[in-house]
């Protein structure tokens, strides 16, 4: 076994894919920090497969009763975060994304007068613990006087949710609810600069090493200054690990899980296609041979497709076909595989959340 392939069976076991799972969807969501999750139903599954239960029903009731949130923290993408940590991470890395989308604000001609009254409608309307789906806090801008047209509306609820006023909190007939970030998180942490950027990172290697450095400012969308930070707090409670060359940081009990963990983490995985397994880091060939990157990103456009992984590494990608309750299975494998590897691909299939 070559060590890069060591270092994909380790970020399996850390990241609780292969070994036990957490005891509860908060506890999952807290140790990955945060989940990419602009498709909502698969990142329900990241979640649910990381957790004893495996149950999509208790991640659904986690984000009902408040203890996950889904916003705009990093990277100008939505994630799903434990409730009481979106408030100091968006303190930590929206700022900078705030200021990028200038110029896109311009083109949609929405300037702070416009701002302000979006900010003082969905106050208004949310106020006192009352929620909105998105078409419902769209119609009362609309009503307000303020247009939604085009990609306003959409720009509108970002901006208001990476500058702390909104959040998608409870799911109401399967669509999340907006509602006020202070009423909805009524005890956040607080934490200052500099222990943010360690806790932080502390936790991106915990949840995702073995990472290297660039793999983490990538991840939070940091300056160089502030992973250097970061790093110099969370440094002596990881584990270093040099590849030809190369650090990578880690949870010191993370080598431990994989030797208790081994065999199940040379098993075969299907993983939804915005997995923390291959957006988690910057550098994704560990885990993916750089001939078939486009197969699961085809185009570059951004759509990641669902994966195969065997023996830590991508072999194919995965979808549903068919009608909701009729749904099968179809394997587009990278390469011809065996008849016994593909019965088992349909056996993890049927236990997927």
């Amino acid at each position: 076994m070559t060590a890069i392939n060591e270092l994909t069976l380790l970020r399996l076991v850390a990241q609780r894919i292969a070994g036990p799972g957490h005891a509860c969807a908060r506890e999952a969501v807290q140790h990955l920090t945060a989940i990419q999750g602009q498709d909502h139903s698969g990142a329900i599954t990241s979640i649910a497969l990381r957790t004893r239960a495996r149950s999509r029903i208790e991640v659904e009731t986690a984000f009902t009763n408040g203890e996950i949130v889904k916003s705009w923290p990093m990277r100008g993408t939505l994630h799903m975060i434990v409730a009481e940590d979106l408030p100091w991470q968006l303190a930590l890395t929206a700022p900078r994304i705030v200021a990028s989308q200038a110029a896109r604000r311009a083109q949609l001609k929405l300037d702070d007068t416009d701002l302000e009254l979006a900010r003082r409608v969905a106050v208004d309307v949310l106020s006192g613990g009352r929620e909105l789906s998105r078409a419902g806090l769209l119609a009362a801008w609309e009503a307000a006087g303020l247009s939604t047209a085009g990609q306003r509306g959409y720009h509108l609820i970002v901006h208001l949710a990476q500058t702390g006023t909104l959040c998608f909190g409870p799911l109401r007939d399967g669509e999340q609810q907006l509602v006020l970030l202070s009423e909805w998180v009524p005890r956040p942490r607080l934490l200052e600069r500099d222990e943010a950027l360690g806790e932080l990172a502390l936790r991106y290697f915990c949840g995702h090493g073995p990472a290297t450095a660039k793999d983490f400012g990538r991840w939070a969308k940091l300056v160089a200054a502030d992973v250097r930070t970061g790093l110099a707090l969370a440094r002596p409670e990881l584990e270093p690990l040099n590849l030809d060359g190369v650090e990578y940081l880690m949870d010191p009990q993370t080598p431990e899980r994989l030797r208790t963990h081994r065999a199940e983490a040379r098993g075969v995985f299907l993983l939804p296609g915005f997995d923390e397994y291959m957006l988690g880091y910057g550098d994704r060939s560990a885990a993916l041979a750089p001939e078939f990157a486009d197969r699961i990103a085809p185009g570059g456009n951004g759509v990641f497709q669902p994966t195969v992984i065997v023996d830590g590494q991508v072999v194919g990608t995965w979808r549903r076909t068919g009608r909701r309750q009729a749904q099968t299975l179809q394997v587009s494998p990278f390469q011809p595989v065996s008849d016994e590897l593909a019965a088992v691909i349909a056996d993890v299939y049927q236990a997927l959340p």
